[in-house]
């Protein structure tokens, strides 16, 4: 990697600090795709009344794209560590970019969720590929460091989200949230043309295994499908058969991986304790994260009396803490290993999640703000260097399927975290209301007979129920990542890869 895509001259490539123009790069596409997850669902009320569309119709604008980008993660990672991780995280530019364009100017609630069907295919590309880059241009002294940078960076897209959403749809409309990508997209393909590395391909030339591919594309969005369903509607029929379905599918998937010469996800990585109890810890911490955002407007609106405003403002100190702790994290575990800043992490975060089995209707928002102040601490502390730990368990030609192997348990604990969070609230409401011979509403919070304090009953026994689970997976994930063995198998070929820069 001694030459810079597009511009060869020794002025570029012997630069000594280019790895941070590339960390620059990486960022733009961090931005892009964390702004447009946090900005979307706060126009989905306005494209509903727009289209006239049910709202289980508009739900599929998130649903497309959160199932899209979930199943081909490790896919879009297997493509750029045969044919160049540069060249398809560019092209990922291109495509998030068209696909934005195509949402803006959507005349239907059709087209629109099949424009952000291809949104997720170039957000993938991104996902997949981003902490890939990161890992080849940074030492190992420094991994952790830019990798807290960029979630750093994610964390704060996600929390102005909603703001920059909202004005951009009350000063212009609900299409301009997806024309602010457009900017974004054609400066960052302007700058991975002129500053990414030079893509490596495979030294072996390899094949696609599209039989298990396909196998795991079935198999993982039926378990997502039927995950998200299953928080809403419960154990019904169609539910049982989605989650049949993945059972089966995912499972010749494993049969196949295991036999053939070029497999999607080779299961040789999660031999390494490391890489395995990594990606575990991760899919645990992100369910927790997206549990609690789930839970808490409900809790602050409907408890709290708190109006959509001032409940999205009441949620900014989980990712605003995670993006100023996200950095010095990374760089901390960069000189003591990741094991230290992992585990106190997950212990900050137990200590969040036991504080909010104790929130009533009465708890003072200054001990609210605390509480998320916490948990945004300690996932700040635990993610960069869980990512970069990840990352550096990583064979070095499987770069980028690790990094698509990564965001995809992540982006599995985040769909676990609602879904099951909102599952167990439901269950726990009925059985509340049931105790108190009411039969359980839909919707505890309106167009029913029961009282104002059996309401709150219900909800805060269903959400103690849900922190119950959440603080016993964070002490799940404490005591894993306690038991980690250090490992920096990477090391020596990152520190290569970079002096070669």
């Amino acid at each position: 990697m001694s030459k810079i895509s597009g511009f060869p001259h020794p002025f570029f490539s012997s630069k000594p600090n280019w790895k941070w123009f590339i960390l620059v790069t990486v960022l733009m596409g961090a931005t892009m795709s964390a702004l447009d997850v946090s900005i979307v669902n706060v126009a989905m009320p306005t494209m509903k009344d727009d289209f006239n569309v049910s709202t289980s119709m508009i739900a599929w604008v998130a649903m497309a794209y959160m199932i899209t980008l979930t199943i081909f993660l490790p896919f879009f990672g297997r493509l750029a560590d045969m044919l160049g991780r540069t060249k398809l995280y560019t092209f990922g530019f291109i495509v998030f970019t068209v696909g934005s364009f195509l949402c803006g100017i959507a005349p239907s609630a059709y087209f629109l969720i099949g424009s952000r069907v291809l949104q997720a295919v170039g957000a993938g590309l991104l996902q997949a590929n981003s902490v890939a880059i990161i890992v080849s241009a940074f030492p190992s002294s420094e991994r952790g460091k830019a990798i807290g940078i960029q979630g750093a960076v994610q964390a704060i897209s996600m929390s102005i989200g909603p703001l920059v959403g909202g004005g951009l749809i009350a000063a212009i409309g609900w299409r301009a949230i997806f024309y602010v990508n457009l900017p974004i997209g054609l400066v960052g393909v302007t700058a991975a043309l002129l500053i990414l590395p030079k893509s490596e391909k495979a030294a072996e030339k390899e094949k696609i295994d599209y039989f298990g591919t396909l196998a795991f594309v079935i198999g993982l969005g039926s378990l997502v499908l039927g995950i998200n369903g299953m928080g809403t509607d419960g154990f019904t029929p169609t539910i049982i058969a989605y989650l049949a379905i993945a059972v089966v599918f995912l499972a010749i998937f494993a049969f196949t991986e295991l036999r053939v010469r070029f497999p999607l996800i080779d299961f040789n990585m999660f031999k390494n304790g490391l890489f395995m109890l990594g990606n575990v810890t991760g899919m645990l911490s992100y369910y927790v994260l997206f549990g609690i955002l789930f839970l808490m407007p409900f809790y602050m609106e409907n408890v709290l009396g708190y109006a959509a405003g001032m409940t999205g403002l009441l949620l900014t100190p989980v990712p605003l803490s995670m993006a100023i702790v996200a950095p010095f994290s990374g760089n901390i575990s960069d000189k003591y290993g990741s094991r230290i800043m992992t585990t106190a992490g997950m212990v900050a975060a137990s200590i969040g999640c036991l504080a909010m089995i104790f929130l009533s209707s009465t708890t003072p928002v200054w001990l609210l703000i605390l509480e998320l102040l916490v948990i945004g601490v300690g996932m700040g502390m635990f993610t960069p260097p869980n990512n970069s730990a990840i990352m550096g368990a990583a064979p070095r030609d499987k770069l980028s399927v690790a990094g698509g192997i990564l965001n995809m348990t992540r982006s599995l604990g985040s769909i676990f975290g609602v879904a099951v969070s909102s599952l167990v609230l439901a269950i726990w409401e009925g059985i509340y209301l049931n105790g108190k011979g009411y039969p359980k509403p839909k919707h505890i919070f309106s167009g029913n007979n029961i009282p104002t304090a059996d309401r709150y009953g219900a909800f805060l026994h269903g959400l103690e129920i849900a922190m119950i689970i959440m603080l016993a997976l964070t002490v799940i994930a404490t005591v894993l990542s306690v038991s980690k063995k250090e490992g920096e198998a990477l090391d020596s070929e990152a520190v290569k890869e970079f002096e070669g820069i």
